[in-house]
């Protein structure tokens, strides 16, 4: 057998490795979504049961403006739009069209934090805090963890921005924006969940 032959061999047994491992980190992580599922479960039921002790204090309707986090909800859905585009150039091949597009993703996703917190800061500033009523805490807690959440996104794309500019579409980058997909796309469905039952119903 030539050198040829056998360096041919341990590259493709190389590369089939690369992809076993891919998949195998992706399933790892559709474990974690499902317990962080299982995290924004706990946080809704909570809601929920907290969501009638005013305390004597406002009620959704009397602090949730729709037409304000309609602009939030809109700046989530198009990020993850923007982000099936550079999944789209990912498997073309095109790094610049990547980049272009996970930068698109985090300026939308940046605008959300923004307004999230602009929201936050007007609430506790008329004297809504979490410490106001039960129904505050619970809205505190679930909508603030799913800010966390897009921040912590937000992080992870400037890293994939920098290691794509460096090192290109390697195996390894491929796998991290597969995983960074599903984790967008998750907070994209919690956040929908979140419109309609804290602040559709809630307003109602």
């Amino acid at each position: 057998m030539s050198t040829n032959t056998v360096t041919n061999q341990n590259l493709a047994h190389a590369e089939h490795g690369h992809h076993d491992a891919g998949g195998t980190k992706v399933f790892g992580f559709w474990l974690y979504i499902m317990s962080d599922l299982i995290l924004f479960a706990c946080l809704f039921a909570t809601y929920v049961v907290l969501a009638d002790g005013t305390a004597g204090g406002p009620e959704g309707k009397d602090i949730f403006s729709l037409k304000f986090v309609l602009g939030e909800t809109f700046l989530l859905l198009v990020s993850s739009i923007t982000y099936g585009f550079a999944m789209i150039a990912m498997h073309k091949g095109k790094i610049a069209y990547v980049n272009v597009w996970l930068f698109a993703t985090f300026l939308l996703g940046l605008g959300f934090v923004i307004m999230e917190v602009y929201e936050f800061h007007e609430l506790i500033a008329e004297g809504f805090g979490p410490d106001r009523s039960g129904f505050l805490s619970g809205f505190f807690a679930l909508v603030a963890t799913h800010g966390l959440h897009v921040s912590a996104g937000l992080v992870w794309i400037i890293i994939m921005m920098i290691q794509i500019s460096r090192r290109g579409l390697t195996e390894v980058n491929k796998t991290r924006l597969n995983c960074l997909s599903l984790f967008w796309h998750f907070l994209d469905v919690v956040w929908i969940c979140v419109f309609t039952v804290v602040y559709l119903l809630g307003a109602i």
